[in-house]
């Protein structure tokens, strides 16, 4: 079982002072900026880890600490470089701040800020853009992770999940303040916000802005999470967004982006007709793939795209489908003998698999796998369609 927030060496937390997150919605994307602050009530210094989930839609653009007046923010090295140099500062007695993935689970993060004096406060500054969730109403879910909205648990009183009961604590009791404040933008226009927690909110005349608050005296005993319904959920839409002003030409954060957004309105599916078909996805395993994308600019290699493209594939399959992935170079093989029922467990294992996979079979010999597919008897009323 995971622990999150501030930890100790020991995995014992660091007390948390207060929380503000601030979040910008702007369709189906959300850009949270969250401030925590934290105290060292121990009398030793401790070494301090921030440790903090995210899911496969979310990704870390910016992290800075502030202690001892002094303010450190991430930049990104090659692993072991980064590494070595946290080694050293740390030898040295100077603070330093250590930001990694961790190699066994794709959503936990773990930053290393070493030596906090007793005493000492520690400022952290989290900023990640997330894609939202479409519930079945139509509704963007967003939802606010554990890390920044932590269950209290009063003294005495057992833990247990967030659908127990928990005790109603008096909000001048609590040690830690929590503020939200989300702003949520569309050209669709919005029809509402709603959300289990209370809420203060306010919509422009013209309906394509909305602000949302938490109101006072927040619980702590149950997700923040707002759903938010739009006018006209399936225009196509396009956001521009310009570079960060001081980055690198040519780099991630200093070239402009665009996010292209299509939501379009399939029809329900009409008694007796079916579109769980057979999916079957043939993924260039040789090593050509090892190349770049693009010789001119940074990029990832082929290899990489390709793996991003299938789990997002993955992602997209209908439930009650089969499936089955295919790796071919000199030889193939395959994730199964034969395809397997999609379902959320055997999708999230698939997805780990298609993570760890490279680029380790040989030459590019694509009639093999093709004959093995066609030679596997189909499922009746699933059409079998294949992908390459």
């Amino acid at each position: 079982m995971h622990r999150y927030g501030l930890l100790t060496f020991f995995k014992e937390p660091v007390p948390l002072k207060s929380i503000s997150v601030d979040v910008i919605v702007r369709g189906f994307v959300a850009d949270v900026a969250a401030d925590l602050q934290y105290k060292n009530e121990e009398k030793n210094p401790v070494e301090a880890t921030f440790v903090f989930p995210l899911d496969d839609e979310a990704t870390v653009y910016a992290f800075e600490g502030l202690t001892g007046g002094k303010r450190i923010e991430a930049q990104i090295r090659e692993k072991k470089q980064a590494e070595q140099e946290y080694e050293d500062a740390l030898s040295q007695g100077r603070q330093a701040f250590l930001l990694e993935r961790e190699e066994n689970t794709s959503d936990i993060f773990i930053c290393s800020l070493g030596n906090l004096p007793p005493g000492a406060g520690a400022t952290l500054k989290l900023c990640y853009v997330q894609a939202l969730a479409v519930e079945p109403d139509g509704a963007a879910r967003f939802v606010l992770p554990a890390v920044l909205n932590p269950r209290y648990v009063p003294a005495g009183s057992e833990g247990g999940t967030v659908s127990q009961q928990m005790p109603q604590v008096p909000t001048g009791a609590l040690p830690y303040t929590l503020s939200l404040s989300a702003r949520v933008e569309s050209p669709y226009g919005i029809n509402c916000v709603d959300s289990k927690c209370s809420l203060l909110q306010h919509l422009t005349e013209d309906w394509t802005t909305a602000q949302v608050s938490l109101a006072k005296g927040h619980q702590f005993d149950r997700d923040v999470e707002l759903l938010i319904y739009y006018e006209d959920v399936h225009k196509t839409s396009a956001i521009l967004e310009a570079g960060k002003s001081g980055a690198a030409p040519g780099s991630l954060m200093g070239d402009p982006a665009l996010l292209l957004t299509l939501y379009p309105n399939i029809p329900a599916v009409k008694p007796g007709q079916s579109v769980a078909g057979e999916f079957i996805f043939l993924l260039d395993r040789s090593g050509s793939m090892d190349s770049i994308v693009d010789y001119q600019h940074p990029s990832p290699s082929r290899i990489q795209s390709a793996k991003e493209t299938l789990i997002f594939l993955l992602k997209s399959l209908p439930l009650g489908c089969y499936f089955n992935i295919y790796g071919f170079g000199s030889t193939y093989d395959s994730f199964y003998p034969q395809s397997v029922e999609y379902t959320q467990e055997t999708m999230n294992t698939a997805i780990q698999r298609v993570k760890k996979l490279d680029c380790d079979l040989g030459g590019t010999e694509i009639l093999r796998p093709l004959k093995a597919i066609y030679s596997q008897p189909g499922h009746e009323g699933h059409p079998r369609q294949v992908f390459k």
